[in-house]
């Protein structure tokens, strides 16, 4: 069994403000739509709540229209805001039981032929269980396996499964497994809650448990927890440590509850968004038995020791982590970046012909594979 973890970047459409030339341009924006997302969902609005959020619309561009350059407001029914003749803006609603509607991200689609690349790293990885990061949703993952994969001349995937997370921009984790590979019991994490109640995953560690074809062990069983990490992308640098910290403390506290359930063959796999040596990803990385398939000796990082952008070492951030019993069976492993842009100058690894300028790119993200002797 071939097991790999990419991180996509979506696959047909992605939030424009997530598109642009680099993170640093879209993250104000970014900033701004989820901290006024947060305020509209405030049962009561204060003096203070709708200066700020008057602050914010304008931000965004919404103060003359609904509709600005990254960012829509829905007002469906009851009214949100009102922009009197003479200029301005005003909050009219009291709180979010006053009016029905929501802010969401514009999309564009991607790049069409970075799609393709995306594509075809998914194809040559030949892999019998993907694990899928930044997907737009179910119905994307679906299309792009027949239309896109298939359409390249590519085997497409017989099972594709994605569930809805928490993040409002379209950016979910899946799961793509081959012919006999079906994905049997599927579990959500996204309702894990920390004791104040605050909600732990960002996205989801979404839990796929597949049966191994073993007629004589008919028990055997991978459990696959995919997760994408909060980033260092927007809001303080503490503030989203201390978010993934707690994230890598519940998926250890899941993988320890599957291990005393007698489950042998378990991967913690996906983007985690911070380096092997980081405080945060120590609960997983030093705290549980758990193995970073890059250490295994049959494993070769193709000179790079880093997944994403350059693949510097401070540019690890995607994983496959495997219980001991199923990091005993890897026989060979590697990172394929023949998807990502390689640098001008030299040019860093061996790319797709197609993949002439950074806008090609199948995304920033190298994908990470190992074969299982299962």
């Amino acid at each position: 069994m071939r097991l790999a973890t990419y991180n996509v970047e979506n696959l047909f459409n992605r939030a424009k403000a997530m598109n642009l030339e680099g993170w640093v341009e879209g993250k104000p924006v970014l900033e701004a739509f989820a901290r006024l997302n947060q305020l509209l969902g405030e049962p009561t609005y204060s003096a203070q709540d709708k200066a700020r959020m008057v602050s914010l619309l304008t931000e965004l561009g919404l103060a003359a229209s609904d509709r600005g350059p990254f960012v829509i407001l829905r007002q469906n029914r009851g009214s949100l805001v009102k922009r009197p003749k003479a200029g301005g803006l005003e909050i009219v609603a009291n709180g979010r039981t006053e009016w029905v509607g929501s802010l969401e991200l514009i999309e564009a689609p991607v790049d069409l032929e970075a799609m393709r690349n995306t594509a075809r790293v998914m194809i040559d990885l030949k892999a019998d269980v993907l694990a899928v990061v930044e997907a737009e949703s179910r119905p994307a993952l679906r299309d792009f396996n027949t239309e896109i994969i298939g359409g390249l001349g590519g085997p497409t995937f017989k099972h594709v499964m994605l569930i809805d997370g928490n993040d409002t921009r379209g950016i979910d984790v899946g799961l793509m497994t081959a012919a006999g590979y079906p994905i049997g019991t599927l579990r959500s994490h996204v309702d894990d809650a920390a004791a104040d109640g605050e909600l732990i995953f960002s996205r989801d560690c979404a839990q796929f448990q597949i049966p191994l074809p073993a007629p004589q062990q008919p028990e055997r069983q991978l459990i696959v927890l995919v997760n994408h990490l909060k980033s260092k992308g927007f809001g303080s640098l503490a503030a989203s440590a201390k978010k993934r910290q707690a994230q890598a403390e519940r998926i250890k506290a899941i993988y320890q509850e599957l291990v005393a359930r007698g489950e042998r063959y378990i991967a913690v796999v996906g983007d985690f968004n911070d380096t092997p040596d980081s405080a945060p990803l120590a609960p997983l990385l030093q705290d549980t038995d758990l193995q970073d398939a890059f250490v295994h000796p049959a494993f070769d990082d193709g000179g790079y020791p880093g997944t994403f952008d350059t693949c510097k070492a401070a540019n690890k951030i995607d994983y496959l982590l495997l219980s001991p019993a199923l990091f005993a069976t890897v026989s060979a492993g590697g990172v394929w970046r023949k998807g990502m842009w390689p640098g001008s100058r030299p040019q860093r690894w061996d790319v797709y012909p197609e993949l002439d300028k950074k806008e090609n790119a199948g995304s920033d993200h190298a994908a990470v594979w190992v074969d299982l002797a299962l």
